[in-house]
């Protein structure tokens, strides 16, 4: 695996003077550009793979948040309090589980060694 690209800060005014080296550079994976405007941050220059890895990390992001949304929806009439009410009770019914797995666990253990 190559090293990581250094990102580095630049006015536009640089940019433009400088573009086509730093595209070179960028291409070559050896840095990436962030393009300052009266001192903020408005563009960024990467490598095509970079730019393609970005789409995918947002659609797999979008997919993501998609079910919580549709989680959301299936509790939209549900008061804000009964949820949390009935969150703590399940949380609290699966540490219970949990630590009664591990009781029985260390239950056999102990029965093995003596």
């Amino acid at each position: 695996m190559s090293a990581q690209p250094i990102t580095q800060t630049m006015k536009i005014s640089d940019v433009k003077q400088q573009l086509n080296s730093l595209v070179n550079r960028v291409y070559r994976r050896e840095t990436r550009i962030v393009v300052e405007k009266s001192s903020i941050p408005v563009a960024g220059i990467v490598s095509a793979h970079d730019l393609q890895r970005l789409d995918r990390l947002d659609r797999e992001r979008t997919e993501r948040f998609k079910i919580l949304h549709e989680i959301g929806e299936a509790f939209k009439d549900v008061p804000f309090e009964e949820l949390e009410r009935e969150t703590a009770r399940a949380l609290a019914e699966v540490r219970a589980e949990r630590r009664a797995e591990r009781m029985a666990e260390e239950e056999q253990v102990a029965g093995a060694t003596t």
